[in-house]
């Protein structure tokens, strides 16, 4: 039955939140027998970490002094090594080892990609800090629990109204829930709007037309709490391969340097950047007009459901800086 509490103690409780968890079956493995287990670091300490696989299925890796840890090398081979407290959660990997006697995989070898190591870090470097707030959320609200049973004591002899008083706790707890709630979102990022920058062959020079759309994205990110700036670059496929690859994060760095100096976008605010090449052609490159279409940098705000209540996905925009004019 819920305790009947006053409203003193509703001010107390809205400040309290609580984070559930709920744990993915775990599979024992045979000891001795070989595995091979690939999947998403879910969890980890000093000497082990578990991996969620394609299913849902987790499994406990430890870490052995001797494990090689390194990422995948490229055509010719010779990847980089890595320290094992250098893995964090979100990292997709692939495991060989052994089954040991306690139904763990102990690793002899884990092998990543850069890029999805260079991800899961940019990930943990966010989720790291919002958990560490939940943390000390729920420190403060183990700290003022004996404070909210006697003034539930205290209240309830004073009121001696059952009714207002159940009344009360009910509201309570919906706080506390929506509370919860927006916590648990904080790191939920959904796109709020895309803007479409493109530009002349050859070229990652920034047209009037262009500043001016990232001018409006810009002030529109400013009114926003919790936004990041993801910006990707890409080039038709006139030309070298790796010369367009190049030209794609050229683009994409003039369109951050343009945000980051005109708008002073704070660095934290940079989500991720990157140069596609040709890769992602969102038209045909046998055309003129589908040529001039790729040549283009995407950029999207993206926001916090958790700091902004009631956000919309809006249509993307975009600006020709002229084609093969």
């Amino acid at each position: 039955m819920l305790k009947k509490i006053s409203a003193l103690s509703l001010a107390l409780l809205m400040g309290v939140t609580s984070a559930l968890a709920q744990d993915a079956q775990t599979r024992s493995l045979t000891a001795g027998q070989k595995y091979k287990i690939k999947g998403v670091v879910v969890e980890k300490d000093d000497t082990s970490f578990i991996v969620r696989d394609a299913v849902g299925v987790n499994t406990r890796v430890a870490v052995a002094p001797n494990t090689s840890i390194k990422t995948k090398g490229g055509f010719f081979g010779g990847g980089d090594a890595v320290a094992a407290n250098q893995i964090v959660r979100g990292l997709n990997l692939e495991v060989e080892g052994r089954g040991d006697n306690s139904g763990s995989l102990t690793a002899d070898k884990v092998r990543f990609g850069k890029d999805d190591f260079r991800v899961a870090q940019s990930i943990d470097s966010r989720v790291t800090p919002a958990e560490e707030r939940l943390d000390q959320a729920e420190q403060n609200a183990q700290r003022i629990s004996g404070q909210i049973e006697e003034l539930v004591a205290i209240s309830n002899s004073a009121r001696g109204g059952a009714k207002a008083a159940q009344d009360t706790a009910d509201a309570a707890i919906a706080g506390v829930n929506a509370t919860n709630q927006r916590l648990s979102a904080v790191d939920d990022y959904v796109v709020q709007s895309t803007q479409t920058v493109n530009f002349r062959v050859n070229s990652s020079v920034l047209s009037p037309e262009g500043k001016q759309n990232l001018d409006a994205l810009a002030q529109n990110a400013l009114t926003m709490k919790g936004y990041l700036i993801e910006v990707t670059g890409f080039a038709s496929a006139d030309g070298d391969a790796k010369k367009n690859k190049e030209l794609s994060r050229r683009r994409a760095q003039a369109v951050l340097d343009y945000l980051i100096e005109t708008h002073n976008i704070p660095l934290r605010r940079i989500g991720v950047s990157y140069g596609f090449g040709e890769a992602q052609a969102i038209a045909d490159n046998s055309t003129p007009e589908g040529r001039a279409q790729n040549r283009r940098v995407e950029v999207k705000l993206t926001v916090s459901k958790g700091l902004n209540q009631n956000v919309e996905v809006r249509p993307a925009t975009a600006t020709d800086n002229g084609g093969d004019q």
